[in-house]
């Protein structure tokens, strides 16, 4: 086959070019440290590498919002640490409320105490996070959730929601509580109106009195007692007994027993989860009615600030007759219930933070332990192999200069060298 001289610069000329630009691509690797320096060079590494790459930047953002939850939750964890304290106290006041031996001016010095504490507790109900949100106003994080009215009533005026933040690819967790739910909510034991109706309810003659009635059985109270009010409790004609029955129809007796006072010479009677006590000496024919609850004091939920209010002006407003004294007694007795209901609550919501917060912790770690696997195979995709590297280059070297000196003697061959 005849070949021309210009064939044969041509094909030495593109031999040189091509092993030239395998040389200096091998060198850019080992300059750069990276294995593609184009997406020709590996198109479906090129294609995984950006989607690590943008995982890289969604696991960034969870790191980032796992972050904030953890700061709003432990704001949030301390701040009900401040409420649980602060209810011990009221709680400890509550107890020596009942201490027969203070007087007039010892619970005026206690009802001041539990103000200072219920502004506390408003204050405390109106936190903030290092972001300037309400922790406890549900969606609605900038504006105050509790109100205190003119009257010196309060009000609720966040949402009953619940903020999300996005921790993990398909997990949600809530960043805080609501304080409908946490402040609001709370159960009230004292559910039930009572009353003397024979005699006649007389202010002049308080005795015998039923007491504020109590609700020691929820699911027997809500069941059995609220289809079955108001009922009547009817003193045995003789004094001897007692029975409770349906008012509107006397033939359904819901209880009965014997009249045995106890230590206290009150008669106490239980019927569908609700507690009364009869205090006073019995004739015999009285009788009592026990209905549901039909007021702001006697609903089935009863806030927190509501009953330390509740509280404070039991002490500033009863007396030392023997009805008040009573009376008193019936309201400490229902707002320490009501008190331990709250801690309950409050202790509740605690735990839940507690969990959440170990979410938290548990997920950190597991994306930690993706980023990782991330960055190990960005590693392997893009990093250069230093050894492979070199030795190529050494062998992209000597097969360049092959190229070189065997194009210097082929171009130096000529006919008339041999004339």
């Amino acid at each position: 086959m005849r070949i021309s001289t210009i064939q044969t610069f041509n094909n030495g000329n593109q031999g040189i070019q091509d092993n030239y630009a395998k040389v200096t691509r091998t060198q850019e690797q080992v300059s750069s440290g990276k294995r593609l320096l184009s997406p020709a060079d590996d198109p479906v590494a090129t294609v995984r590498l950006l989607q690590l790459d943008q995982e890289a930047n969604r696991l960034e953002q969870f790191k980032s919002n796992m972050s904030a939850a953890t700061n709003s939750l432990n704001q949030e964890e301390a701040t009900l640490n401040s409420v649980t304290n602060i209810l011990q106290r009221v709680r400890e006041i509550t107890l020596q409320a009942g201490n027969g031996a203070l007087d007039a001016s010892d619970r005026k010095a206690l009802a001041q105490e539990l103000s200072e504490r219920e502004e506390e507790l408003f204050g405390l109900f109106n936190s903030r996070n290092a972001r300037g949100e309400y922790l406890f106003g549900g969606f609605q994080s900038q504006t105050p959730p509790f109100v205190r009215e003119p009257d010196g009533t309060y009000s609720y005026e966040g949402d009953q929601g619940q903020r999300s933040i996005q921790i993990a690819g398909s997990k949600q967790l809530a960043i805080n509580d609501n304080g409908k739910e946490l402040f609001v909510d709370v159960g009230n034991v004292n559910r039930v109106v009572t009353d003397r109706t024979l005699p006649a309810a007389d202010p002049a003659v308080p005795f015998p009195r039923i007491s504020l009635g109590v609700v020691e059985d929820k699911a027997t109270y809500d069941s059995d007692f609220f289809s079955s009010a108001p009922v009547t409790v009817r003193i045995a004609a003789d004094g001897s007994s007692y029975e409770v029955f349906e008012t509107a129809n006397a033939a359904n007796v819901l209880a009965s027993g014997p009249i045995e006072p106890n230590e206290d010479n009150s008669l106490q009677i239980r019927v569908a989860g609700v507690v009364v006590n009869i205090d006073g000496e019995l004739a015999g024919g009285e009788e009592f009615s026990i209905d549901r609850g039909n007021t702001a004091e006697t609903g089935e939920k009863r806030s927190i600030l509501q009953n330390i209010a509740f509280l404070r002006e039991t002490l500033e407003n009863t007396g030392d007759s023997p009805a008040d004294k009573l009376l008193r007694r019936d309201k400490l007795a229902i707002s320490l219930e009501n008190i331990d209901n709250a801690m309950n609550s409050v202790l509740s919501v605690q735990t839940s933070i507690g969990a959440r917060l170990n979410v938290i912790e548990s997920t950190g770690n597991e994306n930690a332990e993706v980023s990782l696997i991330n960055t190990k195979v960005q590693a392997e995709l893009s990093e250069l192999d230093y050894a492979e590297a070199l030795s190529r280059l050494s062998l992209e070297s000597v097969v360049l200069q092959a190229a070189q000196q065997s194009y210097v003697k082929i171009s130096g061959l000529s006919l008339f060298n041999l004339l």
